[in-house]
Formats: C-alpha cells, structure tokens, sequence
C-alpha cells in the first residue's frame, strides 16, 4: 500500500460529496505496501481507508468489493466498503478507480505467538466457510499462469542457479495441481501486516486485493509460511507449537481432508514461490510512486529452498 497518486484536501473534499460520510477533517498517507495508493481519511462521521487502485483491472474489482461486503455481512471482521449516492462501491478519483471502505481497529503484530495463531485459524477458517456461499468469480490472479509471466520477466535479472531453482520449482508445481482439493475464494496475502489485533483477539483482516477462487490450503500455506517460521535468520523452518496451534484451530472449524494432509508440503513450496517471483519481480521492475516499498526477494527464496529440501511433515495433532 505504497502512494502512487497524489490526493489533495481539496480533491479528497470534492470526491467525497458523493458519500454520506460528513466533511473531511484528516488524510493521511499509507506508506507500507507495494501494490495500490492508499490513505487513512477522519470525516465527521467516521474513520475510513481510501484506495485507489494503480494496478488492477477494473472488470476484476467488484470481485474483491462485493467479497469484501459479502464477508462483513457474514460477521467476518473486514473492511466493509462505502457505497456512494448512487450506491456504487466503486468510483474514480484523479483518474484511478477509488473506493472507501471502513477503518478497522487495532494494530498488526511482529511476533505472533501460539495464541496468535490460533486466533488466525479460527478467523481463516470462518472466512473460508463465509466465502462458500459468495457467488462470483475469479481465478487466483497470482496463481500458475501469473508465475510462468512472471519468471519470464525476472529471468535477466537471476544467476544461473537461482534460475535453475525457479525452472525447477515452476515444473514441480506444474505436475501438483490437486483439482480435486476443497476450493473457494480466498485471501491469498494473509501476512501478519493484513490482520490486526486488539486486546489480544484478532480484531481485523485487511487487504484483499489479491483474492481469488484457488485451494483453501493454499491460504493456509501462504499464511503458515509468514506466521509459523522460526527465527528468520536460522532456517526458515516452521515453528512446530505454532503452527499445531494455527492448523489444530482451523480444522476444529473446517476439518481438513485426507487429500489436504497429502498436499501440505506441495502447497507450502507453491506459496513460497508465488511470494519469492512477486517480490523480484517488484524489485527489478518497479513503478515509480511518490512513497514505494519493495520488499527482499531473498527471505522467501530461502523459504523456497528449505521446503524443497526438508519438506514440511503434516502435524498430526490437527
């Protein structure tokens, strides 16, 4: 959520007279993040987060609103979009299309522990259950196609043996797709800056712009492959009573298939590479934004690269 598109009082004060949300007092840049233009914006009547988005194709951004709206109906503590007078969620502000969705309370954790986590499962599983019954749909954006694009456009930027592991990983994946597996809208970038905690409970998840319809495990991989790691500069393996206390949560809710079990290690290395190919290809090919952040590339090749040689084994206390 990097500022790309610069928002003024003045074009903030003009844009929001299509919304019954009182006059703006406050807006504020959101400087974490890589993908849209952000702003935390205080009216009279409320706290709010304006997104405007650089990136995505606007034929794709009912998908995320609608899921959005669809989750917080379902008492999944989301942002809830705003709609206009007209009753759009979405609409266009210095040429990018905008939308203004609830602020939610609390704050991002660094160092979840087993409580944490477990909050996660029981929230992940909930949203999965929640999203069953969400009609529309939307192939995973960073799914196998987006990544064989994308090693295209890395590639000069890799040393033969960095190439060589992501050739490899790309025709691993490609023989594990596991169409049978559970599927259904996911969160997809469930990091531990996407969830906010308050006292202790898990009070908000946030940022679902790169949802999409793909395995429910994958989620789950994405999620354990940020939450559960032991100490990053060791060797980025998981966490054991961490990520027992993640996957024990989330399977009291939505018990996981035998099949699921066979997958994990599979899904583990596709969540690593999806991550690994998105930050190079953010590193080397960036856009130019008046606030950017990328972030190292390096943290989740290393991911990559312990579970192809160690795995992860299935827990068995879930």
């Amino acid at each position: 959520m990097s500022v790309y598109t610069p928002v003024s009082q003045h074009d903030l004060a003009a844009w929001l007279r299509q919304y019954s949300v009182g006059a703006p007092e406050k807006l504020e840049p959101i400087k974490p993040g890589i993908e849209n233009t952000n702003y935390f914006v205080t009216t009279t009547q409320g706290r709010y987060v304006l997104t405007l988005f650089e990136r995505l194709p606007a034929a794709e951004l009912p998908f995320y609103l609608n899921l959005m709206a669809h989750l917080a109906r379902h008492g999944i503590p989301c942002p809830a979009p705003i709609a206009d007078l007209s009753d759009a969620f979405l609409g266009t502000l210095n040429g990018k299309p905008a939308a203004l969705v609830t602020r939610l309370p609390g704050r991002s954790i660094e160092a979840p522990g087993e409580a944490e986590c477990r909050e996660l499962g029981l929230l992940l599983a909930r949203l999965h259950l929640a999203a069953r019954s969400y009609p529309a749909y939307l192939e995973n954006p960073r799914g196998p196609r987006w990544w064989r694009m994308a090693a295209r456009d890395v590639q000069p930027f890799l040393d033969a043996a960095h190439w060589r592991l992501l050739e490899a990983e790309l025709e691993f994946q490609a023989q594990h797709r596991f169409p049978d597996l559970p599927r259904g809208p996911v969160h997809a970038d469930l990091f531990r800056d996407n969830a906010l905690f308050e006292r202790g409970r898990l009070s908000g998840v946030i940022d679902f712009y790169f949802a999409g319809v793909d395995c429910l495990l994958y989620d789950v991989a994405v999620c354990a492959n940020d939450w559960c790691l032991l100490d990053p500069a060791a060797d980025r393996g998981l966490h054991l009573a961490r990520t027992s206390a993640f996957l024990a949560a989330y399977h009291a809710l939505r018990p996981f298939a035998p099949a699921e079990r066979e997958a994990w290690p599979v899904l583990l290395r596709a969540a690593a590479l999806r991550f690994w190919l998105s930050r190079l290809h953010d590193l080397h090919l960036p856009r130019p934004g008046e606030l950017v952040h990328a972030h190292d590339p390096e943290h989740f090749r290393l991911v990559l690269e312990r579970r192809v040689a160690q795995g992860a084994p299935w827990l068995e206390a879930t």
